[in-house]
């Protein structure tokens, strides 16, 4: 198959789902060519080494890839975002036009809803089918952000996306998802259900893989002898890392466990305060760390903390620390709603806990706690088994290659 990317994001920058694709897509002889912007993200500047222009094409491992201007900007300012997503939307479609005309189907990664643009100017002129990776449900994940403005203004638009949303379904030949949960919702949203399925997302596996627990890596975690929970990854709002905080000190005087906390983020500060307030000698902050470090912290670990708000919003999605921790082989402590919690439960991969609930949380430190090693290590086992079976590299790419063939012929995909 001759196949066309579509991605805003796109590597060095940390969305690895399009490169990783385009590079198995292209190991397995299919001819790849991707659409992207200049690499801007999270920091909302141009990575140093990158000029914006209007032409830069570059071919590498199979995949011939080029890049277009956009306005970068990743801040919370409504006007600025705006600029961003519609302004990669012009540009890559402009360039689409000519440069993927003659590929047999076009996979869009979506977020931004945006980047489907230039697959559906290239449906119009040249009956190219498309397959809608959908990653967040819009036009939640953007009015439950601050980026969305409050009021009548916050509704309106709510509503303009949904009924962009609606016309993208409906556009797409099929549409990927995330989560079952998720499918629910984007059916509920207009998409046929006959042309919507379930895609695990896979991590990166250059990072994310099992490896030995090392003294250093112990150390580096201040290892002490007693069960490690860590969360590593954003630190932020959605996270609920307090209430993770508060758990691991109502646990500190009786039970052996200790909490670690790598990354960053815009509730670091407060969280780092709540654990000197509480005397929670049993958390430790490492602040950032080289992505490299972190399949032997990992390992240096006994469990990984999955944790997130309930919100609807969450309820039908996978979050990205899943399969990382799986692919590690890392049992999990999940304090999270929907998809996610239902999915450890039914795999054997950890314990689970209500969501937003850290009385509730501390009393799965306990369990993490007192579990026999034999038993821990059985979970090890079958998180890297699962996966393997469902979440990895090849199983994901094997089942968006059979939609895009299908898109292709026109089978669709049920």
């Amino acid at each position: 198959m001759r196949v066309g990317i579509v991605s805003q994001f796109y590597a060095p920058e940390p969305a690895f789902i399009p490169a990783s694709l385009a590079g198995e897509l292209a190991r397995r002889g299919h001819e790849v060519r991707v659409l992207t912007g200049y690499p801007n993200y999270p920091s909302g500047r141009v990575y140093p080494g990158y000029r914006q222009r209007w032409r830069d094409v570059t071919e590498s491992g199979g995949v011939r890839l080029r890049r277009v201007p956009l306005y970068p900007s990743h801040d919370t300012s409504t006007l600025r975002r705006a600029a961003n997503y519609l302004s990669f939307a012009v540009s890559s479609t402009a360039a689409g036009v000519r440069y993927l005309s003659d590929v047999d189907v076009v996979y869009v990664y979506h977020p931004p809803a945006t980047s489907f643009t230039a697959a559906w100017l290239l449906r119009v002129l040249h009956r190219v089918p498309a397959v809608l990776h959908v990653q967040d449900v819009w036009p939640d994940s953007v009015t439950a952000s601050a980026m969305s403005p409050a009021g009548r203004a916050g509704r309106a638009v709510h509503t303009a996306l949904g009924a962009v949303m609606r016309r993208i379904y409906a556009a797409a030949s099929s549409i990927a998802v995330i989560a079952p949960s998720m499918r629910e919702l984007v059916v509920e949203r207009g998409a046929d259900p006959g042309k919507v399925e379930v895609v695990l997302n896979w991590t990166d596996e250059t990072l994310f893989r099992p490896v030995r627990a090392t003294a250093q890596a112990r150390a580096a975690i201040g290892h002490r002898g007693r069960r490690v929970v860590m969360h590593a990854g954003n630190i932020g709002p959605f996270q609920h890392i307090e209430g993770a905080v508060r758990a691991a000190a109502a646990v500190a005087g009786s039970t052996p466990l200790d909490l670690v906390v790598v990354g960053s983020g815009t509730e670091d500060r407060a969280v780092r305060s709540l654990a000197g307030q509480l005397g929670a000698d049993n958390v430790r902050f490492l602040g950032r760390r080289d992505p490299a470090e972190m399949a032997a912290l990992y390992a240096a670990a006994d469990y990984q903390l999955v944790s997130l708000k309930d919100l609807p919003i969450f309820r039908g999605t996978i979050p990205s620390k899943l399969p990382a921790a799986l692919a590690c082989g890392s049992p999990v402590v999940v304090a999270a709603p929907g998809d996610c919690a239902r999915m450890v439960e039914g795999t054997g991969v950890g314990l689970s806990c209500p969501p937003e609930n850290w009385p509730e949380l501390a009393a799965g430190f306990r369990r993490a706690a007192a579990l026999p090693e034999g038993q821990r290590s059985d979970m090890a086992r079958r998180a890297r088994d699962s996966y393997q079976r469902h979440m990895s590299l090849k199983a994901g790419v094997d089942a968006l290659e059979i939609m895009l063939d299908a898109a292709r012929t026109g089978r669709g995909t049920r």
